[in-house]
């Protein structure tokens, strides 16, 4: 006999409880073992985040028909986003030492001393710190991480809310 799948409701409280551990470790990353986020790291989070929100509120509405459809791109929107900036950051930490920016101000100064549109592009071509590899587990970095739990959890995020 086959066993029913969990419903789409418990599906998204499962996702929102994974971003959550994300940010959990994210946060213990950062306090207890001293690992300063980077820009990129700091964007990731805002993904993370953004996908965690989302993933609650269609646990909560738990929506029927076209709403379905509604949170199925919604929740893509922040996973591919998220994805994007992890892979990117992956890329910088593989370029050879003579390739890598140098290091520039923190996220946080970029956006109060900058417009928006050129603290982005600062940070998205990348520094320094963005291209250390300060953490590990099991050979993979934590934007790579990154990346494997955001196409995962957006994938996952598409099927459940698109199935009957």
């Amino acid at each position: 006999m086959l066993q029913e799948l969990p419903s789409r409701r418990i599906l998204n409280f499962a996702g929102f409880a994974i971003c959550s551990g994300l940010m959990g470790f994210a946060l213990y990353a950062q306090h207890i073992l001293l690992l300063d986020p980077c820009p990129l790291c700091v964007l990731q989070r805002v993904a993370v985040i953004s996908l965690a929100i989302l993933f609650l509120l269609a646990a909560l509405h738990n929506p029927a028909g076209r709403g379905r459809i509604v949170y199925a791109v919604l929740l893509t929107l922040p996973a591919l986003g998220g994805a994007g900036v992890a892979g990117w950051h992956a890329r910088l930490q593989q370029l050879p030492a003579d390739q890598v920016p140098s290091c520039g101000p923190g996220l946080g100064y970029m956006l109060e001393t900058m417009p928006l549109a050129e603290a982005l592009k600062k940070v998205f071509s990348g520094s320094g710190e963005c291209a250390e590899i300060v953490w590990q587990f099991l050979g993979l970095s934590m934007p790579v991480w990154v990346l494997l739990w955001m196409l995962g959890l957006g994938s996952a995020a598409v099927w459940n809310n698109l199935r009957r």
